[in-house]
């Protein structure tokens, strides 16, 4: 399955049970009235409508290059995520709100029963059945705006047990514990909100990828045979994907073809490495005298990359 099929397909998924779930948790806070239901209601609003954000946003994502975008529309994911983020921000808040208004009030009877058990419970194991699903298909095709929607779905479960404990001390005697739980499921989804920015942002400034993966980019250039060291190695984030440039250092016998087909061969062993979209790579033959030392390709190189490295370990 090709990435907009897929990355499509868990958006109309996720618009669906978001929208069962706003349904179903709307019916039964009204006929009993608990927050704590009516806080998760709210909730699932919110998910339904970033959800329909987020259909759209994979819908322009998955467009093919064209002349105005030639690396593709990947780049505005992040920007999805972050305005999913301000829909969360926007119901924690307005549930907090809720919860608070209600217990300074004191304005907290609640009928609850059944219903509102079972619909919470329904809701988690929803919820926990579209983390594990949205999450591996995010990793899988490096989708940010998929990621942001799985961890989403994660604090989900969390907040669908806390309005759980609100229900049940609420029909166990203790009605004030439905506000509480309602207040909790607010700290829920704003903590989701800050992750999901926090995951973003760095697509959007440019921030380095994991180490292991430029250990890894690192590693690559400096296995071909051909390759003495490595210098000025930089990858990092445009949108969702890894731009690298580096340069190679070779000697300097070799022809202007032979220097081609090592570049072309290092390009291409990076570009085989998941996320990563352009590589730059610049040769520098012994004469030029541009061999430098780099002492974090050196601490990123470690013991597996043998005798190779920057200029100044060989």
């Amino acid at each position: 399955m090709d990435r907009r099929t897929a990355l499509r397909r868990v958006g109309l998924l996720v618009l669906g049970a978001n929208l069962v779930l706003v349904l179903a948790k709307a019916a039964v806070y009204g006929l009993t009235g608990s927050l704590a239901v009516g806080s998760e209601a709210v909730n699932s609003l919110a998910d339904t409508v970033y959800s329909l954000v987020v259909l759209g946003g994979l819908y322009l994502t998955t467009q093919p290059p064209d002349f105005e975008h030639p690396h593709g529309h990947e780049r505005i994911e992040p920007f999805v995520s972050l305005f999913v983020a301000l829909g969360v921000f926007a119901a924690g808040g307005l549930v907090l709100w809720q919860a608070g208004r209600s217990v300074l009030s004191g304005d907290v009877a609640v009928g609850a029963g059944g219903p509102a058990v079972g619909v919470l419970v329904f809701a988690a194991l929803v919820k926990y059945g579209l983390f594990r699903y949205v999450l591996r298909i995010a990793g899988e095709y490096h989708s940010p705006a998929l990621r942001a929607t799985a961890l989403d779905n994660r604090n989900d479960i969390l907040t669908a047990g806390a309005a759980l404990v609100g229900v049940l001390g609420a029909a166990a005697g203790f009605p004030l514990l439905d506000p509480l739980a309602a207040g909790v499921v607010a700290f829920g989804i704003l903590y989701t909100g800050y992750d999901i920015v926090r995951d973003n942002v760095g697509y959007l400034v440019g921030s380095a990828p994991p180490e292991d993966l430029r250990a890894e980019i690192v590693r690559r250039a400096l296995s071909h045979p051909e390759v003495r060291g490595a210098h000025d190695v930089v990858a990092h984030y445009v949108g969702p994907e890894v731009d690298v440039s580096l340069h190679i250092e070779v000697e300097g016998e070799r022809t202007l073809l032979e220097a081609h087909d090592i570049e072309t061969a290092v390009v291409e062993s990076i570009r085989e490495l998941p996320g990563i979209d352009d590589v730059f790579v610049h040769v520098d033959p012994r004469e030029a005298g541009e061999w430098k030392p780099d002492h974090e390709v050196d601490r990123l190189a470690g013991d597996g990359a043998g005798e190779s490295g920057s200029a100044e370990s060989r």
